[in-house]
């Protein structure tokens, strides 16, 4: 198979061979986007816009945002039937189908064992906090961790004494995360993004919760969802989806060739065995334009990334200023399916502004049948449709090489 057949397929199979534009996405339009995908990762950062709404605008196009919150975070407890998305550590922390909760199970156990990183010791000597956050949640929920805290009254103030590590969280914080951790809590929503938990057994449907999967199939099945979202990957790059542990990785990926589910093939140029997943679509020409977010499926496993587009990307907002080459949060700019530019974003809401602090072409652009002018043109257009859906009303380019270009197009919106 040629790389660029493999890139083809990665981009069809992710849902970019031909990103949609047209009337205004829905709830079903989004829901059988994230089953596509498996999930959105989740992440405070809100320097442009939040992760998890970044993917469905790049594939989709403006799309009402509370829509997806709808399906994620019901403002009603009782009305479990549009709970479309649950939390759960996936990828990293991440929205995934209500019904793909019960194939992680095996990670709660894990956390619940201390085998995982998903989750430290602080508590083991302190079932007394467990229990009384449990009870305070089951009695009164959705509930932030602050909000327990004032439930517990002054039990609570001393447990909420300063805990070691990073935050400094309070013990009550960290009962919290260590039961959303271990499966007994969930998000049962969110407000001004601050997680409320609530019992799981109050969020998800009965027949979600009855099922549990042995580990084994478990990976399997996670294995084959990542072969779906990715199209053509290698091992590493199924892993990673889901954050599989190696051996198991391993283990499922060889189960579901013998099942005939994946296909191995060879990609020229790429160091390591791959695999097909069965019915991956491989489209003629890949066409149309996306902004992708640092946490975008395509781009958050570098290795991968780097291996099908030719793209080092590393993401500015985890090095020291001193050290970026591109700026802080830096989204790539997809175009006729390659990577031809990266542009730093700023959501400047006070002002309603679009910020690009930097604008740069890829200098394989013009190869790639991409001048720097058609790349301004086009990245425009994706930018001034972004600041619309965002509620912005201007995009202003201070810096990067792209800027003059960049500056001109968007004074003609038209172009774009």
């Amino acid at each position: 198979m040629g790389a660029a057949v493999a890139r083809r397929a990665a981009l069809a199979a992710q849902g970019l061979d031909a990103p949609a534009r047209g009337s205004t996405p829905d709830r079903g339009a989004l829901k059988r986007l994230v089953r596509r995908l498996g999930l959105l990762q989740l992440d405070s950062v809100n320097v442009a816009v939040r992760a998890h709404y970044a993917p469905p605008f790049a594939r989709l196009g403006p799309y009402d945002r509370d829509a997806l919150d709808a399906l994620a975070w019901p403002l009603t407890g009782a009305d479990r039937r549009r709970r479309a998305f649950v939390e759960f550590w996936a990828h990293e922390a991440s929205l995934l189908p209500v019904e793909d909760w019960p194939l992680l199970r095996w990670r709660m156990r894990d956390n619940a064992a201390r085998t995982s990183r998903w989750l430290g010791n602080a508590l083991d000597n302190r079932p007394d906090v467990l229990d009384a956050v449990h009870d305070a949640i089951a009695a009164h929920g959705p509930l932030e961790a602050r909000e327990v805290e004032q439930v517990l009254g002054d039990g609570g103030e001393r447990r909420a004494r300063a805990h070691g590590g990073w935050w400094h969280r309070s013990d009550v914080k960290v009962a919290c995360e260590h039961l959303f951790a271990t499966g007994v809590l969930t998000t049962g929503t969110r407000r001004g993004f601050r997680r409320a938990y609530a019992v799981t057994e109050d969020v998800l449907p009965a027949d979600v919760l009855a099922r549990d999967p042995d580990r084994g199939e478990a990976m399997r099945e996670l294995t084959r969802k990542a072969a779906v979202a990715l199209g053509v990957a290698t091992e590493p790059d199924l892993r990673d989806h889901y954050r599989l542990p190696p051996a198991e990785s391993r283990a499922a990926v060889a189960e579901l060739v013998d099942a005939g589910e994946l296909t191995p093939v060879e990609v020229k140029g790429w160091d390591a065995p791959a695999y097909r997943a069965a019915g991956a679509r491989v489209p003629r020409k890949v066409t149309g334009r996306a902004l992708l977010a640092p946490f975008d499926p395509l781009v958050w496993f570098r290795p991968r990334t780097e291996r099908i587009f030719d793209f080092t990307y590393r993401i500015g907002i985890y090095t020291p200023a001193e050290q970026r080459t591109h700026g802080y949060y830096v989204f790539p700019f997809l175009l006729d399916g390659q990577l031809v530019g990266r542009v730093d974003l700023k959501t400047d809401r006070a002002a309603g502004v679009l910020r690009v602090p930097g604008a740069f072409a890829e200098p394989e652009c013009v190869e790639r049948g991409a001048d720097e002018d058609h790349v301004a043109i086009e990245m425009a257009g994706a930018l001034w449709e972004m600041a619309a859906w965002l509620g912005v009303d201007d995009v202003v380019v201070e810096g990067g090489p792209l800027a003059p270009a960049l500056s001109r197009a968007l004074a003609y919106p038209e172009a774009g």
